[in-house]
């Protein structure tokens, strides 16, 4: 059964800790043979935090944090 890439990258940011980075959620998703382009991964990303799921903010120019909300 194939789930949404969105519930995939919500539920893999729930098992790193509910705290991560980018680069960290990609290399996860891809040992797991997930792949997704980089424009699709930052939209999944705006939807998460839209519905309030998550936060995004900048660590430094190329690197974002991730994280849940409580």
């Amino acid at each position: 059964m194939n789930y949404p890439i969105r519930n995939v990258i919500f539920e893999r940011i729930k098992r790193l800790g509910g705290v991560t980075t980018d680069l960290d959620l990609i290399n996860s998703l891809q040992k797991d043979n997930i792949s997704i382009l980089e424009d699709d991964f930052n939209k999944v990303l705006l939807d998460l935090e839209i519905f309030g799921l998550i936060r995004v903010g900048w660590i430094t120019k190329e690197r974002k944090r991730i994280e849940l909300v409580n």
